[in-house]
């Protein structure tokens, strides 16, 4: 275990022991398949916190690590059929004259083997991109995001998105 501390930081520690914990022979089959979970929900979850960084900066291209080729979103913004659909989809709602934070909370991640579905909490703030330091947001919108899942070659992937908006405040740009 010290060599573990000394190589890792701190916050991979309870990652490292999971998946060693889930590798180690001796370790139940209810025990494995219960740490096998849990590492699948974190990195779920993890691939829907990286959704809102994404789409928060503008770096478009790096959707294709995080959805399916077949992807299909169906948002405020629009529907789309296909990881590149997706992608012109949401380069064309999260322009550079907006500044859009996401706020994701609450992700329940529902396993079925290689696939799960997924349940998350989104308030999504838009403000100018003007030559102010702190702009003032002009629209909120609080929704309920959903998702499919899917375990790939490459690890896990989102192969739908859809949002249910639940209220809004101002005026959507």
């Amino acid at each position: 275990m010290n060599k573990i501390r000394q190589a890792l930081p701190l916050p991979a520690l309870p990652l490292a022991a999971l998946a060693a914990a889930c590798t180690s022979p001796t370790a139940g089959n209810d025990s494995a398949h219960e740490l096998h979970d849990m590492l699948d929900r974190h990195q779920i979850t993890a691939l829907v916190d990286r959704l809102g960084r994404v789409l928060d900066e503008g770096r478009f291209d790096d959707l294709r690590e995080i959805y399916t080729a077949d992807a299909t979103a169906k948002t405020p913004g629009g529907t789309a059929d296909g990881r590149d659909a997706l992608i012109t989809q949401a380069s064309r709602n999260h322009t550079d004259d907006k500044r859009i934070q996401h706020f994701i909370s609450n992700v329940i991640v529902d396993l079925r083997g290689d696939a799960a579905d997924v349940r998350a909490n989104l308030i999504a703030t838009f403000a100018p991109a003007a030559n102010e330091s702190i702009p003032q947001p002009q629209y909120t919108l609080g929704e309920i995001y959903r998702f499919d899942a899917v375990r790939t070659r490459e690890g896990w992937r989102l192969a739908r998105v859809e949002t249910t908006p639940i209220w809004s405040l101002g005026t959507r740009p």
